[in-house]
């Protein structure tokens, strides 16, 4: 794990479906400046559809249009590694459930169900290979609104109503966290690990009470089967996990010495794109959060959320571009 205790800076990227709404569905938009607000979601990008409780019926609609005739996987490689970031890590399936590379388990994929029909995984590993930039891959186990079973379904104890899929499943009657883990998480992994093979790090996404115990410890234990030396990190869930990833851009004052700590954090205020979020972090802002992070220990994981298109904004590139610079004459 020597390589991610030196590595200090990587690249999050943040693409899928809900790219293509760009922030607004059926005159409503997304509030850029109140990102919780009271209802059950997040006001970010990715989470368009658990906030507007859209079916999956109309959901998958935008894979129809999904086509970013732009998209160059070297191009982004070739950018993180300019912009001075020793890694990537890439949504593989975010919360939505829809898979962003060529999977046998269902057929809500990138490759099955849009125009571009191109494995975006695929694409992006053998172009970080080429590069020199450590590839890994973002997978939500705990969320999937395609899914009946998955998610946490009962209420929060705030009183919010909980982030599985309630509106096209709200009789929890006969729901089983278990079955969706079986037949979707573990042989979905078990794809990410076997068909790429310089995958190095493998992103979790979930709160505790979001996927049972047993699960989070049968996850863990198969990714360490299928590859030893990946690494994960602890929002795989209940204390499993091999680096500490702090809360959505914390930035912890005290210094963390022993173990492997990362920060992950957004340039603007979302995570997968959104038209109208202009809240840009200039670069000496990033500059000084990456010193603040590093030394303390702790890697700073940055995210860019790219466009329908396939582009990385141009705000995005050209912050990261005088980041890249001053890091280069360091």
């Amino acid at each position: 794990m020597n390589w991610y205790k030196q590595a200090k800076y990587g690249l999050m990227i943040h693409w899928g479906l809900y790219t293509q709404a760009m922030g607004e569905w059926k005159n409503q938009r997304l509030d850029m400046l109140n990102l919780v607000p009271e209802r059950k979601a997040f006001n970010v990008g990715e989470w368009l559809q658990c906030r507007y409780d859209i079916p999956i019926a109309e959901y998958s609609l935008l894979a129809k249009a999904f086509n970013p005739i732009f998209f160059d996987a070297e191009e982004w490689a070739k950018a993180a590694k300019d912009w001075g970031m020793k890694y990537m890590v890439v949504t593989a399936k975010h919360h939505d459930g829809f898979a962003m590379y060529d999977t046998k388990v269902s057929d809500y994929n990138v490759v099955k169900m849009t125009p571009f029909g191109r494995d975006i995984i695929r694409e992006l590993s053998e172009a970080c290979k080429k590069y020199g930039v450590k590839f890994g891959v973002y997978y939500s186990q705990a969320l999937d609104w395609h899914e009946k079973n998955a998610g946490d379904y009962q209420p929060l104890d705030n009183g919010r109503l909980p982030h599985a899929n309630i509106w096209d499943f709200p009789d929890n009657t006969g729901k089983d966290f278990h079955i969706y883990f079986n037949e979707k998480v573990k042989p979905q992994v078990t794809e990410l690990l076997t068909n790429y093979d310089n995958v190095e790090m493998i992103w979790f996404d979930a709160a505790d009470r979001q996927i049972p115990a047993d699960c989070s410890e049968e996850l863990y234990k198969l990714v360490k089967e299928l590859k030893p030396d990946i690494i994960t990190n602890t929002r795989i869930g209940h204390g499993f996990g091999d680096v500490k990833s702090f809360d959505d851009n914390e930035f912890p004052d005290d210094s963390f010495v022993d173990g492997l700590y990362e920060s992950p954090c957004t340039l603007n205020n979302t995570w997968g794109y959104v038209a109208h979020d202009q809240y840009w972090k200039p670069a000496e802002e990033v500059l000084r959060l990456k010193e603040h992070l590093n030394s303390r220990g702790v890697n700073y994981l940055l995210n860019v959320g790219p466009d329908p298109l396939g582009r990385i904004p141009v705000p995005a590139r050209e912050i990261l571009d005088e980041v890249g610079k001053t890091l280069n004459k360091e």
